[in-house]
């Protein structure tokens, strides 16, 4: 008799790699934002410049998540990963060492290109990775990418004060980055994990809606999508302008108005890192519900209290509230049918990209009309809505046995 439980745990299972991707991802591309400051200084770069760089970083990955699904599907993801992990590192030593505008921002715009490729890919092996081992990962992968951000802002923080060139800190981070790259990729699941791979609809608990016309472009996937647009728009509102409002509607001081991120990001990497067990033994629905609910409930405490700290403290629960709700999501539509998990992947991330790039400049365009306090506020139904309209299966597919396993039974 064999102990199928220990097939989710081990390095075997591609968990622990799987999550291995996620921070070294995290770590580059929070390792150049955190670097923008000394970037826009030693460029001497107008703020409009700095806008456009952003931009082109942006439009690029989404232009490459369109041929990541197609492109998984038909190699893996394993390869995909295996050459993004260490090209992206080297698009970030180009970025330090880029002369001018023009090459800085070629640098940047492939190095935008490389992350949208290995934010899809390594998603859709996350995906992978739980259907095979019928085990809840997505959460604590996404946790990696938070804490990842902490580590590369304490790293350029104490690198920066120690007075590290911006050039040499990306070329060292570089090098760093790629030897882990190198030394990750054979530890990935093989190709065949998601090549070609269409999932079959969940036993139990499937969505409703799910079969459809378009190339797997159902409503209950286009719902999915259109839930994860809302939830990046909410998260970029907090991020973006929680500390504008807690400086400019409540008075505080700018460094006290920084800890609404700090609060916020602390609380989401919390929870991410018990968000699998949570939704493993309470149910992906009805997590993903309570989650959304105390997410409208921090962001009610954050915009409709006078006291700052306790507009902060809003914020943190915020946070906690929103860290299950886009892990949970990625791992619904990797069940969706009608097409492979990796497509399923990479048109969900667009969804979640077009909410990253649209919802603050869509909430500083609504602070302009209605002031910020009223629009923070209104997103309140926004989340609220998310909550309890978004169908999620309730488990994960049940794999076809093996052969060699039903022998066992």
């Amino acid at each position: 008799m064999t102990d199928t439980r220990a097939k989710g745990t081990g390095a075997g299972s591609g968990r622990w790699p799987a999550t291995a991707v996620f921070f070294l991802n995290g770590l580059t591309l929070s390792t150049a934002i955190a670097r923008q400051p000394s970037l826009k200084s030693e460029h001497h770069l107008a703020d409009g410049q700095v806008g456009a760089l952003g931009l082109l970083f942006a439009v690029a990955a989404i232009v490459s998540m369109q041929f990541v699904g197609p492109l998984v599907a038909r190699v893996g993801s394993r390869p995909v990963l295996r050459v993004s992990l260490v090209v992206m590192p080297l698009l970030l030593a180009l970025v330090g060492l880029a002369g001018g505008f023009g090459a800085l921002a070629a640098a940047n715009t492939a190095l935008g290109a490389v992350h949208g490729t290995t934010d899809a890919a390594m998603n859709a092996h996350a995906v992978a990775v739980e259907r095979r081992g019928r085990r809840r990962i997505l959460s604590g992968c996404h946790a990696a990418w938070s804490v990842s951000a902490v580590v590369a802002s304490l790293a350029t923080a104490g690198l920066s004060r120690a007075g590290v060139p911006l050039t040499a800190h990306f070329v060292g981070a570089a090098v760093v980055l790629v030897v882990g790259g190198l030394v990750l990729g054979p530890l990935l699941l093989p190709a065949a994990a998601d090549r070609g791979s269409v999932p079959a609809p969940a036993r139990r608990g499937s969505a409703r809606g799910t079969r459809g016309a378009g190339g797997g472009w159902s409503r209950a996937f286009v719902a999915l999508g259109l839930a994860g647009t809302a939830l990046m728009v909410c998260e970029g509102a907090a991020l973006g302008w929680g500390p504008i409002f807690l400086h400019d509607s409540r008075g505080v001081s700018l460094g006290l108005a920084a800890t609404a991120v700090t609060a916020y990001a602390g609380g989401q990497t919390a929870v991410r890192v018990v968000g699998d067990r949570l939704a493993t033994r309470y149910g992906a629905p009805k997590v993903f519900r309570a989650g959304g609910l105390v997410a409208a409930v921090g962001l009610g405490v954050a915009v409709l209290t006078a006291e700052p700290a306790a507009s902060v403290a809003g914020f943190a629960v915020m946070g906690a509230g929103m860290s299950v709700l886009l892990p949970l999501a990625f791992s619904a539509v990797g069940q969706a049918q009608g097409m492979s998990a990796a497509t399923a992947v990479s048109r969900f991330t667009t969804f979640t990209y077009a909410g990253v790039l649209l919802g603050p400049a869509a909430v500083g365009w609504a602070a302009e009309l209605a002031g910020l306090t009223r629009t923070l506020a209104a997103l309140l139904p926004v989340l609220l809505a998310v909550a309890v309209l978004t169908r999620l299966p309730r488990s994960l597919p049940v794999p076809e046995p093996a052969p060699a396993e039903m022998a066992h039974r």
